[in-house]
Order: C-alpha cells, then structure tokens, then sequence
C-alpha cells in the first residue's frame, strides 16, 4: 500500500513553511492542500478538531498538528528503526545535534546569558534523550556534551523543571508505543 502524506497549510503560514521544508529535505511526496482559514474544511474539523488550526500532517489517516513535531516525526526517530537504518539515523541526530552544539558554543544559553525563545523551543527534545539512548544504544553526553550541559542548566530553571515530563516515564511510554507500531 502507498504511503498517503497530506498536509492541510496555508500558503503563508510559516508554521506550515517549516513542514513543507523538512518534507522536501527528506524527499517525502506530499499533498498540500490549501485551507480556507475563514471557511475551515471539513477535513481540517476532523483532524484537528480541538485548535481547528494549520499545519496539519496527515499520514495514512493519521493526523500530527504542531508544526516542530511534524518536524521531528520526519525526521525518523532512530528509537523505532533497526540495523543499517538506525545507524544511520543515529549519525543523523548526532549530526544535528554537533550543529547545535556549535551554535551554543561557550555560551550559557543561545541567546546568550539569557534564556530565550529558541531555548524554548528546544529544550523539550531533552525528555527524549534518556530513550533514544537506551533504545538506538548510544550516548549523547559523550558526542554532544555541551548540549547535554546547556539542557541541565535548563532543567534548573523552575518553568522547565515543572514542565518537562520524567525522562523514565517517556521512555516507557515509547516502549508501548514502539510494540503498538511493530504490530501493526
């Protein structure tokens, strides 16, 4: 059976741009349906019938609807691949990682001293490392060290702490979650 990827956008929606980025750079085909947002389809009501927001990823009937998870969901998570393509996606996710890592340099925060927006942004990817290093077998800490220091200062920060769910916890949720996606 085909793959159906859809994605219900706006034209100058950048929420949506970075969906249609990260499936480009992966080479997903995909339909971009235009939304009417003063007159919202009856496929949007379904698939996103809390916030009736764009972007909306469908994949095969199945609906992702915030912008950096539909990102990340491209990505292919090295947690749920096995042999050459988990490596493969295990280089991936360190190489991206360097990047940031690079970015953030000797600095406490990327912005600086401050924390800020793209700390914000980043930070609740932290919950997932304790998974995908005891899943995919490999260490963040050794390969990206300053990223790892840099998600510790964040987790002091009273906001982040109270927020970001336990990382065993989210590392049993992916186990149901994996043995629900291989019985399929």
């Amino acid at each position: 059976m085909a793959e159906e990827v859809i994605l219900l956008d706006t034209w100058a929606s950048p929420f949506g741009m970075r969906a249609r980025i990260a499936l480009r750079e992966k080479g997903v085909e995909f339909d971009m349906r235009e939304e009417d947002l003063s007159n919202k389809s009856p496929l949007l009501l379904k698939m996103n019938p809390v916030h009736k927001k764009i972007p909306v990823l469908i994949h095969n009937g199945k609906p992702v609807c915030e912008s950096l998870v539909m990102i990340y969901s491209v990505g292919r998570t090295a947690v749920l691949l096995t042999g050459e393509a988990q490596e493969a996606a295990k280089k991936e996710y360190i190489e991206c990682l360097k990047v940031l890592e690079g970015e953030l340099g000797d600095k406490a925060y990327f912005g600086g001293e401050r924390f800020g927006y793209v700390d914000v942004s980043l930070i609740p990817f932290y919950t997932w490392f304790y998974a995908l290093e005891t899943l995919a077998n490999f260490s963040i800490v050794e390969e990206c060290p300053k990223v790892v220091a840099w998600a510790k200062r964040c987790m002091q920060r009273e906001s982040v702490a109270k927020t970001l769910p336990d990382q065993h916890k989210l590392y049993d949720y992916l186990l149901v979650l994996k043995k629900k996606l291989q019985a399929q």
